[in-house]
């Protein structure tokens, strides 16, 4: 109808007398109009179109920005939990990093290596507050000697008493008794480079010799002929041989030339972990903690009997007249004043980043221990990072296609309800113009 509309004003001088057009273009859309008009075919695809846009297309576009919104949020949703894990994993890393006392911004296994020169600044700190256990130790051996009815002094918290009347020595000082003249601390770099040496152990104790060939002879070089009527010459022959029975096995050492050094004489060089300072020696550091269980287990005991109203307890303050002073005027304040005392060196000793940079100084498998778990959390914040920017690249790409089918949908909706409208006006004008709706349409959308 358009195009007629359009002709009409292009082929306006081909119109005759009779009001006809004589141009055959016009002739053969007005033809393609009458036939369409004829039963008309025209109102039945316009119905089905309207049918189709009302039943499938709209529903359809709906339906999919319903779905495009729905995935959307769960993208937003899933952001959200990468961010949260993001969170997670750095405050996790800067509390490891607390912990050990590094930054983590540089190499984290120089940070490491670094922290450990702190070590004997901490054990310094804790043998000199060791020494405030003596009135500990000399309660409990008291107690040990009243309770064994005897002189009981053997090697009761000994590594204790020691630590108080000497301070935290070397290894080589507590086992012999002298100071050596010299101290060589195996160095850092030498134990990892041992502990990855023993690794490859295994590999590099296998010899290799290559393709053997066993069928043939084996090639000794130069072959010498030994002439049996030759004479050997055997070095000097006028010195006169003794015989195996006469051989003088006396030798002294000093003139065979072999050095014995006693173990622990003075001049001494302590080495290896005889080097290592009581505390940090694992063997010593391990009795030491042993033994500060041993005095809390014992003052918590001894303060539990204190606060008990148990008139039948073997230790029964009516039983301690005998005692010496030290039990006899023993308090609660003062038990607990001493279980104080312990506890506290046990919460230093024990303290998470000590225990981190002694380990990591005797155990260097420790250090990539420690390593690898940083770098994962890393590798973790990296890879969360990556899956949001991901996951925020899907959420553009969604939200365009939601705003491409948004305009799309209301064009649909728009032009259907024109068809709607037209369908009605021209039935209306089939029957003498009487109103006409119909429902069911695009206004139930």
């Amino acid at each position: 109808m358009k195009i007629v509309e359009i002709l009409k004003e292009t082929e306006a001088d081909t119109k005759n007398l009779f009001g006809r057009y004589g141009s055959q273009r016009m002739k053969d859309w007005q033809e393609i109009l009458r036939l369409y008009e004829k039963d008309n075919i025209y109102l039945a695809e316009a119905a089905q179109m309207f049918m189709r846009n009302v039943n499938y297309e709209i529903p359809s576009i709906k339906k999919q920005i319903q779905k495009l919104e729905q995935l959307l949020t769960e993208l937003e949703k899933k952001e959200a939990e990468y961010k949260k894990s993001e969170n997670i994993a750095h405050t996790e890393y800067n509390a490891l990093c607390k912990q050990l006392g590094i930054n983590g911004y540089s190499t984290i296994r120089c940070e490491l290596m670094d922290k450990v020169k702190e070590l004997p600044e901490i054990y310094q700190k804790v043998a000199e507050k060791t020494k405030s256990l003596d009135k500990v130790v000399e309660f409990y051996s008291a107690f040990v000697e009243f309770t064994s009815g005897q002189q009981y002094d053997s090697d009761c918290v000994s590594m204790i008493k020691y630590v108080i009347e000497k301070g935290n020595t070397t290894t080589f000082e507590y086992t012999y008794g002298e100071v050596p003249v010299s101290i060589i601390e195996p160095p850092l770099c030498m134990q990892i480079d041992e502990a990855e040496s023993n690794e490859r152990s295994s590999v590099d104790d296998v010899i290799d010799f290559g393709n053997l060939n066993l069928d043939g002879e084996i090639d000794f070089g130069e072959k010498i002929d030994l002439d049996a009527g030759g004479d050997i010459d055997w070095g000097d022959k006028g010195v006169e041989q003794s015989a195996a029975g006469e051989l003088d096995y006396n030798i002294c050492l000093e003139e065979s030339g072999i050095v014995v050094e006693a173990a622990g004489h003075e001049g001494g060089i302590a080495t290896g972990s005889e080097a290592y300072t009581i505390l940090d020696n694992p063997l010593m550091r391990s009795e030491f903690i042993n033994q500060l269980f041993e005095l809390e287990a014992f003052m918590k005991l001894r303060l539990y009997e204190f606060k008990s109203d148990d008139k039948n307890n073997l230790l029964n303050f009516s039983q301690m007249q005998d005692a010496s002073s030290v039990l006899q005027l023993s308090t609660i304040e003062t038990t607990q004043n001493m279980l104080d005392n312990v506890q506290v060196i046990l919460s230093e000793i024990l303290h998470s980043n000590v225990q981190h940079l002694h380990n990591i100084k005797h155990y260097s498998r420790y250090v990539d221990v420690v390593a690898t778990t940083l770098k994962q959390k890393l590798n973790l914040i990296d890879r969360m990072v990556t899956h949001q920017e991901s996951v925020r690249q899907k959420q553009n790409d969604i939200q365009n296609q939601i705003d491409k089918l948004r305009p799309l949908l209301k064009l649909i909706i728009r032009r259907t309800k024109e068809l709607q409208t037209e369908i009605e006006q021209d039935i209306s004008k089939k029957y003498k113009n009487r109103m006409v709706y119909l429902t069911g349409g695009v206004n139930t959308l």
